[in-house]
């Protein structure tokens, strides 16, 4: 029978087949070799189950003095075949969402499915207090499902703290080393806590403030301490009790082991190889050889699995690998307890504290993202995010990586990159006629990875931008050909004629305007879109037909539109009603074409050639005359 490993999670988008070989082999016969492959598939079901999803949702009771934002229930996923069913048993996976759809509680629901008490905890004062959460829950996919827990808030039932012995009285033979339990004392109550009292500044013995263990500080050698114990609710301080503890150490014939070092601290690579030896204890003893000592290795199992006494002679036994979540959990530090024992009756021991950190060394290069190509708008602002270069690196901490652009930004690479995120951002004009994608080689740079910052390891990236065409439109005016009359008015003034209406494509768009036909005498000039006439000292009317050139875009996307303005302009001398303003009038005839050619001269290639091939001949001459003046 084959199963699925507990705790085992299964993503058909990493790997969708697994290659199992299965041996067998009965008595008397040979072995048998098989494979199994197992395929998995992606599900597409996620439902929420009973009791959550009904419709009075799960209960959960709790008492009043419970601690603040203590988790009171969680939200929990179990994969059944391809149905992801919401309930408590599994943690919950960084793919799913939840979400409070009511906010008319104090409780919280954290982005793991997590429901927290109160920031401040619950009113113990008051009677039974019920809340309500509906939580909707989805996956990347976009299916959800929803569910309802209610919270019942029970008066507080907490016992007080409380010592069952108040006195205590521990004697033992002298020989105690540092770091040693002494005894332990035992309080009852809720969320006990545990300190010295009096001596105020205990100088041999130390508590756990969680266990109540109590500890040497160092070598005891016959002496008597009285030591004053307070138990008290880490919640309620006020609850508390006390407790004498009397402690007698006792003189003996036999001396335990001396070691050095009596305490063995060390910083050691990740690198380090099995085997390797961290220190030798030099240890003896007043009545004793070496050969009658005996070392043992005490303490969590991690650290006994990585570490090995062979004599006096702490070992590696196992690769240190700095670059793991579980080390990480411990802080990076082994703690162990070498307990060094003589022979003889009574037994006497020593015991040697070790604390051995490890440091990280900067084992691997940085890996450049698959597929790093981008594309942008022509017209994007400045500033604007093209997209995010996520580089990898394999040592702790993981993708710890600064980023840099090769070349820096400028004309030709109009683009930046953020140092710590990788963001690529426009920083200057883009022109797809001009260049349609751009090249940028980034560079990645892994930080935090080694104690020598000598050490740092880079790797280049190439990153690929397209620029995406937008299209361009001509300049539109409204309306394209106007007629007006005006009376004109004293020499050397400026008399606004009218105001083009004009607009480009993007809305953003610089507008330009020039005219180019029609201004006999420069009588009429443009200011911005404001067509302005210079009076003189005509006495006849007269009209004028001009040509009004509009220009949108910029470098080689400029596009123009022409229009027509025909203004009718009357003497002051010459009778007409008095008129104060401009008279607009759409003509209706036939269109005006305005003709523009731009002469271009596109030489031949051969032409091209011979001019080439002349200016190096032309070139060569006048070097070798002037080699030849400068010999003579």
């Amino acid at each position: 029978q084959v199963t699925l490993r507990a705790g085992a999670e299964l993503n058909a988008r990493q790997v969708n087949q697994y290659s199992l070989i299965l041996r067998a082999a009965c008595p008397g016969e040979d072995e048998v070799e098989e494979r199994l492959f197992v395929r998995v598939t992606a599900g597409h079901v996620l439902r929420c189950d009973t009791p959550f999803a009904s419709a009075e949702g799960d209960v959960v009771q709790v008492l009043a003095d419970v601690a603040p934002r203590t988790p009171l229930y969680a939200v929990l996923p179990q994969s059944l075949g391809g149905l992801t069913v919401m309930g408590q048993g599994f943690p919950s996976p960084s793919f799913l969402q939840f979400r409070l759809r009511n906010h008319n509680t104090p409780l919280t629901l954290t982005r793991r499915g997590l429901v927290l008490a109160p920031d401040n905890g619950f009113d113990p004062s008051k009677d039974t207090q019920t809340f309500r959460l509906e939580i909707e829950v989805m996956d990347r996919h976009g299916h959800n499902c929803s569910g309802a827990v209610r919270v019942e808030v029970l008066p507080s039932r907490r016992p007080r703290v409380t010592f069952p012995e108040p006195h205590r009285a521990v004697t033992m033979t002298e020989g105690i080393g540092p770091w040693e339990v002494v005894t332990q004392v035992h309080a009852r109550g809720d969320n006990v806590r545990y300190a010295i009292l009096a001596p105020v500044a205990p100088a041999l013995f130390t508590i756990d403030e969680v266990t109540g263990e109590i500890r040497s500080t160092r070598r005891l050698e016959g002496i008597r301490a009285h030591l004053l114990i307070r138990a008290y609710n880490m919640l309620h301080p006020d609850d508390h009790a006390t407790t004498t503890v009397n402690v007698t150490v006792q003189g003996t014939d036999r001396q335990a082991p001396r070691c050095v070092p009596a305490i063995f601290v060390s910083q050691v690579p990740e690198t380090v190889s099995p085997g390797s030896t961290l220190v030798t204890l030099r240890c003896s003893d007043a009545t004793s050889t070496d050969r009658c000592l005996h070392y043992v290795l005490e303490g969590p199992p991690f650290s006994r699995s990585h570490f090995c006494m062979e004599g006096p002679q702490l070992k590696v036994n196992t690769t240190l690998d700095y670059d793991s979540e579980a080390m990480a959990a411990l802080g990076f530090q082994f703690t162990a307890t070498i307990v060094v024992t003589v022979g003889g009756q009574p037994l006497q021991s020593t015991r040697v504290p070790v604390l051995v950190t490890v440091t990280p060394v900067n084992e691997f290069r940085p890996a450049c993202p698959n597929g790093a190509t981008f594309t942008v708008p022509e017209t994007a602002a400045f500033g604007s995010v093209v997209g995010r270069v996520a580089g990898t690196d394999r040592d702790y901490p993981l993708d710890s990586l600064e980023y840099s652009l090769e070349g820096g930004s400028g004309p030709a690479q109009p683009f930046s990159i953020d140092r710590r995120t990788g963001e690529i951002r426009v920083v200057g004009p883009l022109d797809y006629q001009q260049q349609k994608s751009y090249r940028l080689v980034v560079r990645l740079t892994d930080t935090h990875n080694d104690l020598d910052l000598g050490k740092r390891q880079s790797r280049l990236c190439d990153v690929f931008v397209r620029l995406q065409a937008v299209p361009d439109q001509l300049p539109v005016c409204i309306p394209e050909v106007q007629e007006l009359r005006i009376t004109a008015g004293s020499p050397g003034s400026r008399q606004p004629v009218t105001r083009l209406v004009c607009h480009s494509s993007p809305d953003s768009a610089v507008l330009t305007y020039n005219i180019v036909g029609g201004n006999e005498e420069g009588r009429f000039r443009l200011d911005g879109s404001t067509l302005v006439y210079l009076p003189n000292d005509r006495a006849e009317p007269h009209p004028f037909v001009l040509l009004v050139e509009v220009w949108g875009g910029s470098g080689a996307r400029r596009r123009s539109s022409v229009v027509a303005l025909v203004v009718h302009v009357t003497p002051r001398s010459t009778p007409v009603p008095p008129s104060t303003t401009t008279q607009h009038t759409t003509l209706q005839k036939e269109p005006l074409v305005v003709m523009q050619t731009e002469a271009v001269w596109h030489p031949p290639a051969w032409f091209v050639a011979v001019l080439t091939i002349s200016g190096a001949l032309l070139l060569a001459t006048l070097g070798c005359t002037a080699r030849n003046l400068l010999c003579r």
